[in-house]
């Protein structure tokens, strides 16, 4: 009887495949890569065609070894690792270190870990792809080149073990950008008012907004809030049109890997990474009781929404058999936006929708049985019909305004009775259930006016950067989570509440890139080779083309920089703070969290401190200096050098220049101060000589 070998990138794995074959089939894990570049040198030869130099990784030695007896042994080896770009560069070093025969090597993908898809995926074994395998070097080499050449700049320049990254320094890029558009932000005023008018029939008032006249007309200010409503207080309501409608909301499609990360943060608060974790445990199997061990749900790196035949038509008799057939969704063309998109793979789902929620309880943790839940509903909804509404639009004049007011009702819940997205709008207030018709007159109950200012761009949280990653073509599934992990474990960015800010360690990496190596932050030329790489992938580009018109840029860039920074060069800045210890004055030192005071005399005496950097402003509370001061995590604020005692603090640089409408302080916006009481709203231009402060 022949003998085959099957090697799986991950151990988890292996306990699973091995049930599905047969005693001539030996299962073994290589633990991911077998072979990479060195890590003491760039390992990519630029003097002789920009070949790569691997070296087996340390470590894997006792693992290549099991593998070459188990080889030998063996009438023919399946390369099963992932099925991405990825999965094929590690077959191919795997078959190169194991100098596997051309016709002893098979290489076969498998989007599911199940009986079917694996006894399937053996019918069509193939050739290594190496337009894939060459994509995935490239990537691996351009980052390489990104890393190890300017990372020694940025020690030079910050004094600190720091490091670059070709789709990590966008990431931080894109980041710093939003944190500018927050910090030049100005609110302006604006009011809403609702009139809550009494429905003959109704329990609860209908609320309906302001509009205006002809066009939309924009409340700006108190003055002329009260002259509006001292038009309106006394006028009489009349209905002037009722609008009658159908709304139909559509079910959302499976999860891609963008979209999973996304829901999960915001519904489930997951970080990325905790996410990518639980998907990889759902898909590599989990131990069920009566079945051992069983892949829960498909690949989870995919930017795909498609679904293979066999799983929607099983989907769609599950729907039918549990809700009923109106439940079902009509079948439709999938679209294509035009993006390239990894369509070997299809979207996650689950690899049986008979599995429920409620049946994988009792065998999975509770994050993992959240992540399934989370997946499971999704897919199932996916396939289900869309909800209906049932809509009531009125139209209402007053002293010679319009005012609207729209209610809607759930008439069909369609996919909803299955799932509910977290960005769903909430449905409005208004309920009709009483007859309501052109020309009856509704009672004035109350004019709610509101004040409001605009607000400025949100903050970026880990699902919205993943979302801006995606739709600048930045990255690709694989690259979300490790590029936010390393920006926030390098202490570039900080993570509060949810939401991620720049340190001050980020400005200084992020300004040393903008004006160094601006094409490497250049979100254009990041996505264009994003693009690139898929053409690679496609066989459209040799790789050697894409890294022998990057490299000498790269290096250009390197060399103009490495002269500049030689001018720069920080030197400690010596401060009138003496060392109590030993008498010394103490000097400003750069630490993984930014400045900090430093004595000296180290070794022989080690003392440190805080350093409260001074911005020549006196605390408009209590006349001391503010100081520049961080957060635990490193977020950037202003506060009194008398905390405790004193709790002044801004996120907003404070300025020595007091509002001259209502004597209180004020704060930087870019280029303008701004009166940090929203109610005065005092704004003025900087002059010449405030902006070269």
């Amino acid at each position: 009887m022949p003998k085959y070998l099957v090697i799986v990138e991950s151990p988890a794995k292996v306990k699973t495949i091995k049930k599905f074959l047969g005693s001539n089939y030996e299962v073994l894990a290589s633990n991911g890569h077998v072979r990479d570049l060195p890590k003491s040198r760039l390992g990519v030869d630029v003097e002789h065609d920009y070949e790569p130099k691997y070296i087996t990784i340390r470590g894997k030695g006792d693992i290549l070894a099991a593998l070459r007896k188990a080889e030998k042994k063996a009438d023919k080896v399946y390369l099963a690792t992932d099925p991405d770009r990825e999965g094929e560069a590690i077959s191919w070093h795997l078959a190169e270190a194991l100098k596997l025969d051309e016709t002893k090597k098979m290489r076969i993908t498998f989007n599911e870990i199940t009986k079917s898809a694996v006894k399937e995926s053996l019918k069509h074994a193939r050739p290594i792809d190496m337009d894939l395998v060459d994509a995935q070097q490239t990537r691996r080499i351009l980052d390489r080149m990104v890393g190890y050449r300017i990372s020694p700049l940025l020690w030079q320049k910050v004094k600190r073990g720091l490091s670059a990254g070709r789709v990590q320094s966008v990431a931080l890029r894109i980041i710093g950008d939003r944190e500018d558009e927050i910090n030049a932000f100005i609110p302006e005023e604006y009011w809403t008012l609702d009139a809550m008018l009494a429905v003959p029939g109704e329990k609860k008032p209908l609320a309906a907004k302001f509009y205006g006249k002809d066009k939309k007309l924009a409340i700006g200010s108190a003055e002329q809030m009260d002259e509006l409503k001292k038009a309106l207080e006394h006028a009489s309501y009349v209905v002037e049109e009722v609008k009658k409608g159908e709304r139909v909301k559509k079910a959302p499609a499976p999860f891609t890997t963008s979209t999973l990360q996304q829901e999960a943060a915001n519904v489930l608060n997951f970080s990325t990474q905790k996410t990518m974790r639980l998907a990889q445990q759902l898909y590599e199997g989990v131990e069920l009781k009566g079945s051992g061990t069983v892949g829960l749900i498909t690949y989870l790196r995919t930017d795909s929404t498609r679904i293979s035949e066999e799983a929607d038509a099983a989907a769609r008799v599950y729907i039918e058999e549990q809700y009923g057939a109106e439940y079902v969704a009509e079948r439709v063309a999938a679209a294509n936006d035009g993006k390239k998109i990894q369509d070997a793979h299809e979207a996650i789902r689950p690899t049986d929708l008979s599995r429920t929620p409620a049946e994988m309880k009792e065998s999975l943790g509770r994050d993992q049985f959240r992540l399934y839940q989370l997946i499971w509903k999704r897919f199932a909804a996916s396939r289900m019909t869309p909800a209906r509404y049932e809509t009531t639009a009125v139209r209402i004049g007053a002293a010679g305004y319009r005012f609207n007011a729209s209610a809607s009702r759930l008439v069909f819940e369609g996919f909803r009775s299955v799932y509910t997205e977290s960005e769903d709008t909430k449905e409005e207030n208004n309920v009709i259930t009483g007859k309501i018709e052109p020309g009856m007159e509704l009672k004035l109950s109350e004019l709610d006016s509101r004040q409001h200012f605009t607000q400025p761009p949100a903050h970026y949280t880990e699902a919205s950067l993943v979302r801006a990653l995606e739709e600048k073509g930045i990255g690709r599934p694989s690259t979300y989570a490790p590029t936010i992990t390393t920006i926030i474990a390098r202490r570039y960015v900080t993570k509060e509440n949810k939401n991620l800010y720049m340190t001050e360690l980020g400005e200084v990496v992020n300004n040393i890139m903008k004006d160094a190596f601006p094409s490497i932050v250049d979100v254009n030329f990041t996505a264009n080779m994003e693009s690139l790489l898929d053409s690679i992938g496609e066989g459209k580009i040799h790789w050697k083309t894409v890294v022998e018109n990057f490299y000498p840029d790269l290096d250009e860039a390197v060399q103009e920089a490495e002269k500049n920074l030689e001018k720069v060069e920080i030197a400690d800045e010596v401060t009138d703070v003496v060392c109590e210890e030993c008498g010394r004055n103490m000097v400003i030192k750069y630490g993984p969290h930014g400045k900090f005071l430093a004595c000296p005399g180290f070794p022989d005496c080690r003392n440190t401190k805080p350093y409260l950097e001074k911005i020549g402003v006196a605390c408009p509370k209590c006349g001391k200096d503010i100081v520049i001061r961080k957060t635990k995590k490193g977020r950037r604020y202003y506060g009194c050098e008398g905390n405790p005692n004193c709790d002044f603090m801004s996120w907003q640089k404070p300025v020595a220049k007091k509002c001259p409408q209502c004597g209180g302080y004020m704060v930087e916006k870019g280029n303008r101060l701004v009166c940090a009481d929203k109610m005065c709203g005092y704004i003025c231009e900087k002059t010449e000589e405030e902006q070269e402060k």
